[in-house]
């Protein structure tokens, strides 16, 4: 029998999966208990059978409740997903942290993410994020140029990327959903995904958020679930950051840098190694660390032309050292 045609089925959740599994005659128990799903059956291993076929040509694996590689921290929701569909590989066990937070993130919350995630990754953790805008972006974005590895969670199915803007970073990603191809984003289904962000990481770090945000619920699953609930503190007055604050108030542990997030868990320090720079890019990036700007205020405070400046900024962001930020400012990446 395919236990993907009986995931498939209408009405059989986790639990029933299971146990219609462990039945010595699963398609026979099906029938005489659940007989409304049962005439549902043919058609559900036609289903099965195309979309195991669709999946592979799409570069993607479907991974079963059922089966030993199913990640365990996901086994262990109160309600789990039947199957999964995954691009690349799952975190390992106890070394993935989530850096979540809002999409419409202030510059120094997207700068601290997309750093906070890059150290993380060059101390050898997975960073998780859901690939949204805004601190999500910047948290896959910094885990690749740190050198390791990042998953996104998704709200929608893989084949339906969203937003679609994200297609090119999510190339270089792993990717993982619950939704059965073609399913486009709602917005309902994004809770679903903060719990497998929740599930799948040994804590969750959130940057930035209002008191909205959906970066709390992914905060209330791993509370739900004993992990540990970290997050950057903001200004008070500002309300992008009260979210963050007043999970700092209830407990959660506040984070300042990458040693704050390694020294809690109980990992050592990663080891990173600076670029070398040219005494011109060394004096532009001691800028930058003290603030955003614009390049021909950079320019008069360096007393260098303008296009010279430009050309060090290109430098620096390639070192992974400045970013562009809106309004053609520039900010220490």
């Amino acid at each position: 029998m395919d236990p993907l045609a009986l995931a498939l089925l209408p009405g059989i959740g986790p639990k029933r999966l299971l146990e219609l599994l462990e039945a010595e005659n699963p398609v026979e128990s099906l029938k005489a208990r659940f007989p409304q799903a049962a005439g549902f059956w043919t058609e559900a291993v036609a289903r099965a059978e195309a979309e195991r076929q669709r999946a592979a040509a799409l570069g993607f694996r479907i991974l079963g409740l059922w089966e030993e590689g199913f990640p365990e921290g996901l086994r262990r929701l109160p309600q789990p997903p039947t199957h999964l569909y995954l691009k690349g590989d799952l975190p390992e066990e106890g070394r993935a942290v989530a850096l979540v937070g809002t999409r419409r993130a202030s510059s120094w919350a997207l700068a601290f993410a997309r750093r906070l995630a890059r150290e993380l990754a060059e101390a050898g953790l997975y960073v998780v994020s859901g690939l949204a805008r805004g601190v999500d972006r910047e948290a896959h974005l910094g885990a690749l140029e740190g050198g390791g590895r990042t998953l996104g969670v998704l709200g929608s199915a893989l084949d339906r990327l969203y937003p679609p803007e994200h297609r090119a970073l999510a190339e270089r990603m792993d990717l993982l959903s619950e939704f059965p191809l073609g399913t486009g984003p709602k917005p309902e289904f994004f809770p679903r995904r903060n719990r497998l962000i929740a599930g799948l990481c040994r804590a969750v770090v959130v940057v930035e958020a209002p008191l909205d945000s959906g970066a709390l619920i992914t905060a209330r699953y791993a509370l739900e679930l004993g992990k540990e609930v970290l997050a950057v503190p903001g200004r008070p007055t500002d309300p992008g950051s009260l979210g963050a604050n007043r999970l700092i108030q209830d407990g959660a542990y506040p984070v300042l840098s990458a040693e704050d997030v390694l020294s809690y868990l109980g990992f050592a320090p990663g080891r990173r190694e600076e670029p070398a720079l040219s005494p011109e890019e060394a004096e532009l990036y001691a800028l930058l660390r003290q603030g955003e700007a614009l390049p021909e205020d950079l320019a008069g405070a360096l007393g260098l032309p303008a296009e010279r400046v430009l050309a060090l900024l290109a430098l620096l962001e390639l070192k992974g050292l400045a970013r562009p930020l809106p309004g053609g400012r520039y900010g220490a990446g």
